[in-house]
């Protein structure tokens, strides 16, 4: 059938409006997407376009609102993550330089400082550490010495795992002992239900020993090492001898933090077993196959031993030396020592550390610097104090309890390192409008940042734990309130009693 030209022309026409009209519903449905999936992006930006619009609060100055701000929004985004969290720091990093007028160079120098360094030590040393596999001999090792009695196990695993991660960071160490608890746990049932209590009480044993113990040295944690930059940037000055107080170093830490580490060992087991009741109370049936294993891999390498006599002498720098050289040097020295001795590749080191996790830290302490020379940090301590005055939480035993509880609710949402580096400048001037010591309140701050118990994503061991598949988020929230509360009871007690008599 012959069809004339003007035919042709309606059918042409027909049809490409029916793909144009379809290329608008896919651009519509890909903008919706998109929209939606960013949503808290924009939310962020709205919420900090409204306070800029916002009259000038009485006592804070234009920067300071603008830095204000800034923490805000970026507090949002660490919460709600809508875009990567590096990003959060390239925003950071761009908003001194355009919204303050800062130079680039200027700001640059505040991205890097020794807290920095030893972060960025600390993960190259943790992926040198993991790369050694030691996991089935550690597991070995833990029950030769506890037997297999399943609640002795469960301490054995929270203090091994404990030690291990308060000087060399609980992420690493949760992802080198969950093998661990997972070759028990596979060793003992195939079958996940017939062995759904005992996985959680070995897997928290895991979870919680990391998470306590990562109080315990600087080292411990990428929040200690931000809260001592702090301490240093906020209160030390040379040229007064008052002011060394506050340079807080290895054992000055240790000796604050490193006993409540250690009482609060004992709790974990009890909660865990009170909470969960295990199906099998004794191991023997796994602990034979662990045991063979092992024999299979034969005696420990060379390099187990030098990367053993390796991370000894790193710790020993850190103790003896890290008041003179730094935290930062001694970690970057490490990890160089480990690269030397061929224990790793940099190819490991390149795709095992998150550079992005050094860049955030790095530009929320900027940040955090900022909040203190502009004076929003004191101006939000001031209100903050308002607000807490009408129920006694002002000064005292009231105002560690608030500063506690507001650190334990921001980090169950966020890192517990970002929780530590958007409070510390806030509760460090709290300390001083409120005339209590700034010592014992930052303590209280990076120690709570430490009970993120009751989410999956509060702190990197309870996300490593969950991936084992063998937990519910729900058994988090189940456990994970009694550990808060026994946690910030032992604190607020050593606090009390045990802190002021070390001179604070």
């Amino acid at each position: 059938m012959n069809l004339s030209s003007s035919s042709i022309e309606t059918l042409q026409n027909r049809v490409m409006g029916s793909l144009f009209g379809k290329f608008l519903d896919l651009i519509k449905i890909f903008i919706i997407h998109y929209l939606w999936d960013k949503r808290w992006f924009f939310i962020a930006l709205i919420i900090g376009g409204i306070m800029f619009n916002l009259p000038l609060p009485g006592g804070l100055s234009h920067d300071g609102l603008i830095v204000l701000i800034m923490s805000v929004v970026a507090t949002i985004l660490f919460i709600t993550e809508p875009i990567p969290l590096p990003s959060v720091a390239l925003l950071i990093i761009l908003g001194q330089i355009f919204l303050l007028g800062h130079d680039s160079s200027a700001v640059a120098k505040t991205l890097w400082n020794d807290s920095v360094l030893f972060i960025l030590g600390s993960l190259m040393l943790a992926v040198a550490v993991v790369k050694q596999k030691l996991d089935k001999r550690i597991a070995w090792i833990i029950i030769r010495i506890t037997g297999t009695k399943t609640s002795r196990i469960c301490v054995g695993i929270s203090v091994v795992s404990g030690l291990l991660a308060s000087f060399i960071g609980e992420h690493t160490v949760a992802a080198m002992m969950l093998p661990v608890g997972v070759t028990l746990v596979t060793l003992t049932s195939d079958d996940p239900k017939k062995v759904r209590n005992l996985a959680a009480v070995l897997l928290f044993s895991i979870a919680y020993g990391c998470s306590i113990a990562g109080i315990g040295t600087p080292s411990g944690g990428a929040r200690n090492a931000i809260m001592i930059g702090y301490w240093k940037e906020f209160f030390y000055d040379p040229s007064n001898p008052e002011s060394y107080k506050f340079l807080i170093d290895y054992v000055r830490w240790m000796s604050f933090a490193y006993p409540m580490f250690l009482i609060q060992l004992p709790f974990v087991t009890l909660i865990l077993f009170t909470t969960f009741r295990p199906e099998y109370r004794d191991l023997s049936r796994a602990v034979v196959r662990l045991r063979k294993q092992v024999e299979d891999e034969g005696p420990m390498s060379y390099g187990d031993w030098m990367s053993v006599v390796l991370f000894l002498a790193i710790l020993i720098g850190w103790v003896f030396a890290s008041d003179s050289v730094g935290m930062g040097t001694i970690a970057l020295f490490g990890a160089t020592a480990f690269l030397i001795a061929g224990l790793v590749r940099w190819e490991d080191i390149n795709s095992g550390v998150n550079w992005g996790v050094v860049l955030l830290y790095g530009a929320a302490i900027s940040l955090g610097i900022e909040m203190k020379e502009t004076g929003a940090a004191i101006w939000v301590a001031e209100h903050f104090l308002d607000v807490l005055q009408p129920i006694g939480g002002n000064d005292g035993f009231g105002l560690w309890v608030a500063v506690s509880a507001l650190t334990t609710a921001v980090t169950n949402m966020m890192s517990n390192g970002a929780a530590v580096a958007v409070l510390g400048p806030i509760v460090l001037k709290v300390a001083i409008v409120a005339e209590e010591s700034p010592i014992i309140i930052g303590f209280i701050t990076a120690i709570s940042s430490a009970f993120a118990y009751l989410t999956v994503v509060g702190t990197p061991a309870c996300t490593i734990v969950y991936a084992s598949g063998y937990l519910k988020t729900t058994d988090f929230l189940v456990v994970g309130w009694k550990m808060a509360l026994a946690s910030t009871i032992l604190m607020l007690g050593a606090a009390a009693i045990y802190w002021p008599l070390l001179g604070v």
